[in-house]
């Protein structure tokens, strides 16, 4: 990156990056005030940023910053983001169970994109809510926007609504295990297969028991490898329908780099190249940079366009969002023995 470039882009980092230290802020006022976090950081971050682009004039000394923030950094986060998993912790689920949970998601994602395309959304807006439901909320719809092309107002829409599904699923779930007839492991895989974030999980699973955390956290950790398959089919896909429009594609852009990336380190961590300790670090970074790069998103979102999808997409998140707790629910009881 030449000089005049970097320069380009320091006003509008450092306003991403003042918008993410507020974000934190933010969040860290809501535990000490209800001491849980009921929204993550990147959720502040991508309100704070769009209230400041609705109050002030869109600069243009802003723009390569906001940028490269919601893309390169978010790219980045994505890769450090492999660390997360480990191929023996995916071998000790069985062979089974890593199968139940790739048909669940699989079909989940079906469904979900059907749903959303009923109720009119379009299709890159019912992908991400799509994708977001079924494998692993946030992280999957900020990973899954760049290879379907997505545009900032449909991540800030789905991202929103997500945001508050995943607080409703962590404070109502715990019903199902007090009146819905389950065991600690049943109630366990049920969060790890429909809450969408891994604290969440644990959030949502804690009342059950230390069985249900680890179960649950075990599952959904399965979920989240489904990111790369998804993303490269995904990615194949998009390649496909850019060459039946005519449009100028290539075999790197059919598996975006950071997702090869996400895979090394995955493959990194597996072969015990990446010390625990080190592993730890590089998630904490992958998450500032994420929310880094969600102020960005925020910072580039005209709010008269996700307030016009409103309706319509927390209508289709929670339709997906219901069939999925359904489907999971019977799942879980036939599967598992209370």
């Amino acid at each position: 990156m030449n000089s005049p470039r970097v320069f380009q882009i320091i006003p509008g980092l450092a306003l991403c990056v003042t918008v993410a230290g507020a974000a934190y802020l933010v969040a860290h006022v809501e535990h000490a005030l209800f001491g849980a976090g009921l929204l993550e950081p990147l959720v502040f971050a991508i309100i704070i940023g769009i209230v400041i682009r609705t109050l002030f004039s869109d600069r243009q000394s802003w723009r390569p910053g906001i940028s490269f923030s919601s893309k390169t950094l978010l790219e980045i986060a994505i890769v450090l983001l492999g660390a997360s998993i480990s191929f023996a912790t995916i071998k000790s689920a069985g062979l089974t169970l890593i199968i139940s949970v790739a048909a669940i998601v699989s079909m989940s994602i079906y469904v979900s994109f059907a749903v959303a395309r009923l109720l009119r959304l379009s299709p890159r807006l019912a992908m991400l809510i799509a994708c977001g439901n079924s494998i692993c909320g946030n992280s999957a719809i900020v990973a899954v926007a760049p290879v379907i092309e997505a545009n900032s107002d449909e991540v800030a829409s789905a991202l929103a609504f997500t945001a508050v599904l995943g607080v409703a699923s962590v404070l109502l779930l715990p019903l199902l295990y007090t009146y819905g007839g389950l065991g600690a492991a049943q109630y366990g895989a049920l969060t790890g297969l429909t809450v969408y974030a891994v604290p969440q999980v644990l959030a949502a699973a804690t009342p059950a028991g230390l069985v249900a955390v680890q179960t649950g956290t075990v599952i959904k950790l399965l979920r989240v490898l489904m990111l790369g398959p998804v993303i490269f089919t995904l990615g194949i896909l998009q390649g496909k329908a850019a060459r039946r429009a005519g449009r100028p594609t290539s075999y790197r852009n059919l598996v975006p780099w950071f997702i090869i990336g996400f895979m090394l380190v995955v493959v990194a961590r597996s072969l015990g190249l990446i010390p625990l300790n080190i592993v730890n670090i590089l998630l904490t970074v992958s998450g500032g940079l994420t929310v880094v790069a969600m102020a960005g998103l925020g910072l580039s979102v005209d709010i008269r366009t996700v307030a016009s999808a409103g309706g319509r997409v927390i209508l289709a998140s929670s339709i997906s969002l219901l069939l999925l707790v359904v489907v999971s629910y019977f799942v879980v009881i036939s599967a598992l023995h209370a």
